[in-house]
């Protein structure tokens, strides 16, 4: 049993010190105070860019580039865990995060 905890808590500080930092506050100190929070608690809003985004959540699991739509392009970035299921897919338009597409199948977007 003390092996299995201590496995775990090792896996748990891998995992964690493999993330690492995403910014300095110098390269969000200029976004707005609720962006910048929001990318401190790792948490993304419909708006943000993609630098925005990467800076919340690290580099996406995955990335491709979709057929413009209404002459907009159009990115989805996939979020992927480390067993590679679906946790979340994101379409960007025009370089501001449009939709949201969690593991619920929840979808968040503009109206």
């Amino acid at each position: 049993m003390r092996t299995l905890v201590i496995l775990l808590t090792a896996f748990f500080i891998f995992s964690c010190a493999s993330q690492g930092v995403r910014y300095t506050y110098e390269e969000i100190k200029n976004y707005p105070p609720e962006i910048q929070e929001r990318i401190a608690k790792g948490e993304i809003t419909l708006g943000m860019t993609k630098e925005q985004v990467r800076y919340a959540w690290g580099n996406p699991s995955s990335t491709r580039v979709l057929t413009p739509e209404k002459g907009k392009q159009r990115e989805e970035w996939v979020y992927s865990s480390s067993l590679g299921i679906l946790k979340s897919r994101l379409i960007f338009v025009d370089g501001k995060l449009t939709y949201i597409l969690g593991t619920e199948h929840k979808i968040v977007g503009e109206e």
